[in-house]
């Protein structure tokens, strides 16, 4: 309490829009207590938060299915238009590609979606409309090479997600006085630098 007091000396909490989350192992009475101290709601499933999942359980794929929901949304109604080479090129690399690059900063997205995800966009930029199949003369990985390679440049999401979280690990590395780094460093490699941090058991998704 003391440091929502602190923090609310330059910016006021709105109680109305915040919640309290439990463990399934915090008593009722605590849980009661806390509600009281704090005075803001208890909720039992977490909402999204900046769009991304705060709670990561065994079934991953459909914690991220939105991914794919809004990739899928985006092709469909680009579908029935008339749309060039390069104006298939652009939507591709501009939207679709770009749609789920927060998430994967956060969160390696299960091989799976990034399969199917790259399937998505291979049989539009080959003009599949709907249900009909179309024959894809290169294939998807030609395509993620450079143009001076002969390719089309656009991106292999798997390798972009780690790409983008061995960013992150290069930024606790160069933080070590960052939220994060004290985090992870309590949890993960106390004792050890970070490149050679193990999961342990029972790591959070992040």
């Amino acid at each position: 309490m003391k440091v929502l007091k602190d923090y609310e000396s330059s910016q006021k909490l709105n109680k109305e829009k915040t919640s309290l989350f439990f463990s399934k192992n915090t008593s009722r009475d605590v849980q009661n207590h806390v509600k009281q101290q704090f005075g803001a709601q208890i909720i039992q499933h977490h909402e999204k938060y900046l769009g991304l999942p705060p709670l990561v359980g065994k079934g991953k794929r459909k914690d991220f299915n939105k991914i794919e929901n809004q990739v899928g949304r985006k092709i469909v109604g680009w579908k029935g238009k008339l749309l060039s080479n390069a104006g298939r090129e652009i939507l591709i690399k501009v939207v679709a590609q770009a749609t789920p690059t927060y998430m994967m900063s956060c969160f390696k997205l299960p091989d799976t979606l990034c399969k199917e995800l790259n399937a998505m966009m291979s049989k539009f930029w080959w003009g599949q409309k709907e249900k009909e199949r179309k024959m894809a003369w290169v294939s998807w990985e030609k395509l993620c090479t450079p143009k001076v390679e002969g390719g089309i440049g656009f991106r292999d999401l798997k390798a972009f997600d780690l790409a983008l979280l061995a960013k992150q690990g290069w930024r606790i590395q160069q933080n070590p006085s960052s939220l994060i780094h004290r985090v992870f460093k309590a949890k993960y490699f106390t004792s050890i630098p970070f490149k050679e941090a193990q999961l342990g058991s029972h790591p959070s998704y992040a």
